[in-house]
């Protein structure tokens, strides 16, 4: 099991935005990475399976696009940002705990083609997620 650790010890890294239903997003040409925070897996555990849409799917901002299961829990994941899944990281299927050991790095879980970039702007950046999560801790 993961030992949960304090806030301050957690990384939201400064190029990332982040919403309030802690998933992290960052741009990556025309299309924009997702994955769950720092906290959110650290208040999952040990991530034992992780479901995820298919290529081709659209969903609207805040809508539910996947699920994350964990040895003490499971909980839904919700859409950033609007958009179409254009890469899934199928690595997770096989490596869950991907998602605890580098939730930024090879623990993303899709690429998206935004439908509005400006939803971006909308979502948190890192020291008002922070702020969010020490309201919420």
């Amino acid at each position: 099991m993961t030992a949960q650790k304090s806030i301050d010890q957690m990384q939201f890294p400064g190029g990332l935005r982040y919403s309030k239903e802690h998933t992290w997003v960052v741009p990556s040409g025309n299309t924009v990475k997702v994955g769950i925070t720092d906290f959110a897996q650290d208040q999952l555990g040990e991530v034992i399976f992780v479901e995820l849409p298919g290529e081709g799917d659209e969903f609207d901002q805040d809508a539910e696009f996947g699920v994350v299961e964990s040895a003490k829990s499971t909980s839904d994941l919700f859409m950033p940002i609007s958009g179409e899944v254009v890469v899934v990281n199928h690595t997770l299927e096989d490596e869950p705990g991907l998602v605890n050991q580098s939730p930024y790095q090879d623990g993303w879980m899709l690429e998206i083609k935004p439908r509005d970039p400006s939803q971006l702007e909308a979502i948190f950046s890192a020291e008002e997620y922070l702020g969010l999560i020490k309201k919420e801790a």
